[in-house]
């Protein structure tokens, strides 16, 4: 026994050692006498006193946090506080927080007024700006309200009860919402009128986040409904002072006569009781036959039934859902979708549950179901409905959902057979034409759309095949063919079979350009023409074939059937021309195509014959003048003369030999700077030079930039590499990796062109600029078109906030150059400075001009 003692003794020590450990924290925010911060920080008004005595009791140690309401919400769903008081329970909040059962307050929510507004009804909350707590009950419920009746009320959120009550008495707002305890505390300080109209009674409670603090919550549940039956207790002295109403502990003279006649009528009550339990038993008998009915039917019925109430658990399933969960009808009650569906499923089944229960809609949907465990997965026909009780109130609702599963299959395999191809699984004529058509439409209603183009593929010989091996091994091929096809074209185009051995390509988004457009279709086609021409694998040896492809470009007023005759027509003019080849059916694009081989066949020779000139346009700065310059490539050809960048830059481009070109003009830009480093007047000047995305996104980019530098002896910090924001959208992470390697030798980037392009501005903090480049068709319409002037200025904010330099290229008068400098621009480029000179006029010209 004495050892028995002394075990307890110490089980009661380490308790007290536990439970003295313990620190709870408790998000406290101003919303007095309900709970607020004291002086000292600690919680205090009735909810947070309330919580300091069941602390005290357990020998909790409370550490407050003060925030508004909002934050202590984000704290509390975060896991950065222990408990958060005074929380409304809602069906969404418990999606996310857990609740004790006993409610800590009771409270509903009235309006307050301006002097002179009334509201007596909801509807007089028309034209009225109503201001509200942020992300409170009261907020959710008048949203509701203002949307059903379809009342033209401005609703206004508040950081806290007093910045609301705050805002009506200074005019901002015309009533607030909130809860009476509050309002009635505080509404005579700030001279407002308390309006008759309640609504919203809602239960009060302290939340924990979702599976976490449950022992605390068990506690807290433990003392209130200890306490609430008992008018003496801690509770009730904590509500009598902060000002509310307590239970009477004596009964009033004046119902003692009502007693008495309570009295008198219980015997009367006593005799007609055992009548009204006979007529119990009776009807409960007829409700049981009933119900036993009803269950027969709905489980008959072939269809999952079920209902759920407004926290989404189950309260009833008939056998057919009760079989798919793996489980009797009854135990699945009380559960939720987490219990039978993965987490995907469970969301997107919660998402339509919350349409029915919170906007009262009737909602039909198929849901695409899958099981716990991954392993099966099913399509339903739901039909859901709001079920209401006699105050209209929504407190639960039925769902009937159908498999459709296999009718979907059936759907797909009825699919697969209109639209694909059964030998080769490709799309067939009819899904072809219908994209085409769809294709032709769109272009014809967007000009601007970049360009398609159809490739007709004819395997050249392929009767020979199946005369000499078989239709079987003809099959082979074909199959072969489309599969190789398919792993080369890309995902936005589509390969079809039009049958026997005839293959159409569709080709979208090419490029804007029709010249563009059609080099890109040129080159697919002949890809394709090499690709077949591969040898093929029959009967374990290899088979060699060759094919003709027609090529026709989209072409106004031409519809899809005239496309598809048209590149029909261009593959017997490949097969005339000796077969295994491509040809347009347009000639001239054949002639513009030949000329682009000879351009560049033209550029190979003007690298080696060094006919590749740097031109240079200066780049100024209000006080300082000239302080660098832009590189432009220009090309003088023995025959043609100046040809401009515009024509031989883009073949470049498609033919790699940018790579070539744009290393050259880098050597020679920094050859120049090292130059311009030996004389005093020039030794500022920068020189901007323009990458190109091939240059960007080679794996010697850094390399070649670092070499270059090195090799002529240029200080990196005058070397500003130019890119374009359309650059920056493929592979973005690997780019920003490269810019700042440079960066951190010294060299910088400009962004060209901003504005214009399509990259995220998000990525515009990452990216190691130094400067922004405002392009020429803002500066162009600056003086006329205020778009512009707002998207300059805007450019220019921009650029300040990330401390970058912004420079304004396409400056052409006195006009837009005194603009920009009202707006701000500090640095110019463009011909009212001077046009792209060679480099010796460069010189003396700048010399010349010593400042702006």
């Amino acid at each position: 026994m004495k050892y028995c003692a002394a075990m307890l003794v110490m089980l009661l020590c380490c308790t007290q050692v536990l439970a003295e450990s313990r620190v709870v924290v408790v998000g406290v925010y101003p919303n007095a006498p309900k709970v607020f911060a004291a002086e000292d920080g600690s919680p205090t008004g009735i909810l947070g006193e309330l919580l300091l005595t069941i602390a005290e009791q357990e020998q909790w140690r409370v550490k407050a946090v003060q925030c508004d309401w909002a934050y202590c919400m984000q704290l509390l769903q975060a896991g950065e506080i222990d408990l958060l008081p005074d929380v409304a329970y809602t069906p969404q909040r418990s999606l996310q927080m857990d609740f004790h059962q006993t409610p800590s307050l009771t409270s509903w929510s009235q309006f307050y007024t301006a002097p002179g507004v009334q509201v007596q009804a909801m509807t007089d909350l028309a034209d009225k700006r109503v201001v509200i707590m942020h992300d409170s009950v009261q907020q959710h419920y008048l949203q509701r309200v203002i949307n059903q009746a379809g009342l033209n009320t401005e609703l206004l959120a508040a950081k806290s009860l007093a910045e609301a009550f705050a805002m009506v008495a200074a005019g901002s707002a015309d009533v607030v919402a909130a809860n009476h305890y509050f309002g009635a505390a505080h509404f005579s300080q700030f001279h407002l009128r308390q309006s008759p109209l309640m609504f919203e009674p809602v239960q009060l409670f302290y939340a924990t986040k979702a599976g976490r603090n449950r022992d605390l919550l068990d506690s807290i549940e433990s003392y209130l409904g200890r306490w609430q039956s008992n008018v003496d207790s801690p509770y009730y002295q904590i509500l009598q002072r902060w000002g509310s109403a307590a239970p009477e502990t004596l009964i009033p003279k004046n119902v003692w006569w009502m007693l008495a006649m309570l009295s008198a009528l219980l015997m009367l009550a006593l005799s007609g009781a055992w009548w009204l339990k006979r007529q119990v038993a009776e009807k409960t008998r007829h409700l049981k036959a009933s119900e036993n009915r009803l269950n027969t039917i709905l489980n008959s019925v072939d269809a999952h039934i079920y209902i759920k109430n407004s926290r989404l658990r189950y309260e009833y399933i008939n056998r057919k859902a009760a079989d798919l969960f793996g489980c009797e009808p009854e135990q699945a009650v009380g559960r939720r979708d987490d219990a039978f569906f993965d987490a995907a499923t469970c969301a997107n089944l919660q998402q339509n549950d919350l349409k029915v229960l919170q906007q009262g809609v009737r909602l039909v949907e198929e849901e695409n179901n899958r099981s716990l465990d991954g392993s099966q997965k099913h399509t339903y026909l739901s039909v859901k409905l709001p079920l209401r009780d006699e105050a209209g109130n929504i407190y639960a609702l039925c769902g009937i959902s159908t498999d459709i599963t296999e009718h979907k299959q059936q759907q797909q395999e009825i699919h697969q057979l209109a639209f694909y191809d059964a030998l080769t699984g490709l799309a067939n004529r009819r899904m072809l034409l219908d994209r085409l058509q769809h294709a032709v439409a769109l272009r014809e209603r967007q000009t601007d759309l970049a360009q398609g183009a159809l490739l007709f593929i004819d395997l050249d010989h392929f009767k020979d095949l199946n005369d000499t091996l078989g239709h079987a091994m003809g099959d082979q091929l074909l199959k072969q063919v489309a599969q190789r096809l398919q792993n080369h074209l890309r995902k936005v185009d589509t390969l079809a079979r039009l049958g026997g051995d005839e293959f159409v390509v569709l080709l979208t988004d090419l490029h804007p350009d029709q010249d563009v457009a059609s080099q890109k279709a040129g080159l697919i086609a002949t890809k394709v023409v090499q690709l077949l021409a591969e040898p093929f694998m029959l009967q374990d040896r290899n088979y060699t074939l060759s094919a003709s492809v027609g090529v026709v470009l989209f072409a106004d007023g031409c519809n899809s059937y005239e496309l598809l005759q048209r590149a029909d027509l261009a593959m017997y003019d490949a097969k005339g021309h000796g077969r295994n080849g491509m040809r347009f059916f347009n000639q001239q694009m054949q002639a513009d195509i030949s000329a682009r081989a000879e351009l560049a066949a033209g550029l190979r020779q003007a690298i080696l014959n060094n006919e590749l000139l740097l031109h240079f346009q200066p780049q100024l700065e209000r006080e300082k003048g000239i302080v660098g310059a832009e590189v432009l490539l220009r090309w003088q050809h023995p025959e043609q003369g100046m040809i401009s960048p515009a024509r031989f830059i883009p073949v470049a481009e498609s033919t790699g030999q940018i790579l070539q070109i744009g290393h050259w003009v880098l050597e020679q830009s920094c050859l120049q700077l090292a130059e311009w480093a030996r004389f005093p007047d020039t030794t500022h000047w920068y020189l901007a030079v323009n990458i190109s995305a091939r240059q960007l996104h080679s794996t010697n980019f850094v390399a070649d930039v670092t070499r270059a530098l090195q090799q002529s002896g240029a200080a990196p910090d005058k070397l500003v590499l130019e890119l374009t924001e359309s650059q920056l959208l493929q592979d973005v992470d690997t780019v920003i990796a490269k810019m700042q390697q440079l960066t951190n030798l010294g060299v910088r980037f400009s962004l060209d062109d901003f504005g214009t392009g399509y990259s995220s501005l998000s990525y515009l903090k990452l990216l190691p600029l130094q400067q922004l480049k405002i392009d020429h068709s803002f500066v162009r319409d600056l003086l006329t078109d205020p778009n512009d002037k707002a998207i300059v200025k805007t450019i220019m904010a921009l650029g300040q906030s990330l401390e970058l330099a912004v420079i304004a290229e396409g400056v052409e008068s006195e006009a837009q150059y005194r603009k920009l400098l009202q707006l701000g621009c500090k640095q110019f480029q463009g011909y009212f400075f001077g046009k792209p000179q060679p480099l010796e006029s460069f010189v003396l010209s700048a010399k010349v001009q010593s400042s702006i």
